[in-house]
């Protein structure tokens, strides 16, 4: 990719040892991004001293004070971009620096934070909405993975949204034939972070023949694998072992209504996995193809009636997302934001 090099700072509360999609994500942005010469300065809490997150300590908060924010940025200099990738402690000291200096600054919206914080706490959706519209409002542009997540924020009052979608390795993420994971037949996948919010007992709770794989870790594994004890519980998995689990399975089982894209599906489908999901922002813009996956309210019947699908069909699908692509898509909203054209320097 033949362009001028870009320098960008990339502020994040999602980072690096977190497992999740927001930090699989940045991570193969920056590393293309590195590649094709561009600068990026990575502000992530590996940085600072950290906290434990209230009720999910796997994720650690930041504990940085606006003198270390600005510190940080300063020393990068004011001619670089400014993204902010999380409303996290990171993500509001970076964004009161960039207004409190007229500086502009990119946002992008990866979870559905009011829904999260209402299914953990009693505190009304619309309260966070308002959060989060307000937060993601003071920059000039707004990144989001799907249209329909677009339309339903533009509904809310959100303006200024760009899409940036997804990608997949394809080379990690593929068929293989002998993958097996030692468990009877037909075998029903779920990957991802196990907290209340990605409805994972949904699955657990299906009558499917066979047997049911949770992969992943977090603050409602241990109440689920004491209810749901024939259930089996890998947890987190990474790399080669977790491409192999993907490839032994027969069916990826998405049951969460809150994620706003979901690279498992992707990763799912590149291993020749079709998808079982409910209708909802996410699945019903990655699943645009009948033949790679069924979207129904009923998650039980959409199970069941994936495992009729063609492993070919979902693995040719997934080959049209690449990481390249994403982040070419990312770094020209970047520009298109700040009104630089494409090639050009800051």
């Amino acid at each position: 990719m033949s362009q001028t090099p870009l320098r960008l700072i990339l502020v994040t509360d999602a980072w690096a040892p977190q497992v999740n999609g927001v930090v699989n994500s940045l991570e193969h942005i920056t590393s293309i991004m590195h590649g094709w010469g561009d600068e990026v300065t990575i502000i992530a809490p590996d940085r600072f001293r950290t906290l434990p997150c209230p009720t999910y300590p796997e994720i650690r908060l930041a504990l940085a004070r606006p003198s270390d924010i600005a510190a940080l940025m300063d020393e990068v200099g004011p001619s670089a971009f400014v993204h902010i990738a999380t409303e996290g402690p990171l993500g509001l000291l970076a964004r009161r620096y960039c207004m409190a200096r007229n500086r502009p600054f990119t946002t992008s919206y990866h979870t559905k934070f009011p829904e999260y914080l209402s299914a953990r706490i009693p505190v009304p959706e619309r309260w966070g909405y308002a959060f989060m519209r307000r937060f993601h409002q003071a920059g000039q542009g707004c990144m989001v993975a799907t249209p329909s997540l677009r339309d339903d924020l533009a509904a809310r009052g959100f303006t200024n949204l760009m899409l940036w979608s997804r990608g997949v390795d394809h080379r990690l993420f593929r068929p293989r034939p002998e993958a097996d994971l030692g468990v009877k037949p037909p075998v029903f996948l779920n990957v991802g972070r196990v907290a209340v919010e990605k409805n994972i007992e949904a699955f657990l709770k299906l009558d499917l023949p066979g047997s049911k794989i949770v992969v992943g870790d977090g603050p409602a594994r241990a109440a689920l694998e004491r209810d749901y004890p024939q259930a089996h519980f890998l947890g987190t998995l990474r790399g080669e072992p977790l491409a192999a689990a993907y490839a032994a399975a027969d069916v990826f089982v998405f049951p969460s209504l809150t994620d706003t894209f979901g690279n498992v599906l992707l990763e799912a489908l590149a291993s020749g996995l079709s998808v079982a999901a409910f209708p909802v922002t996410g699945p019903r813009d990655v699943i645009t193809d009948p033949g790679i996956g069924v979207l129904d309210d009923d998650l039980e019947r959409a199970a069941r009636s994936a495992l009729l699908l063609s492993r070919t069909a979902a693995r040719q699908f997934a080959l049209r997302f690449t990481w390249e692509e994403s982040a070419k898509q990312f770094r020209g909203n970047i520009l298109a934001a700040s009104g630089v054209s494409e090639g050009v320097a800051a």
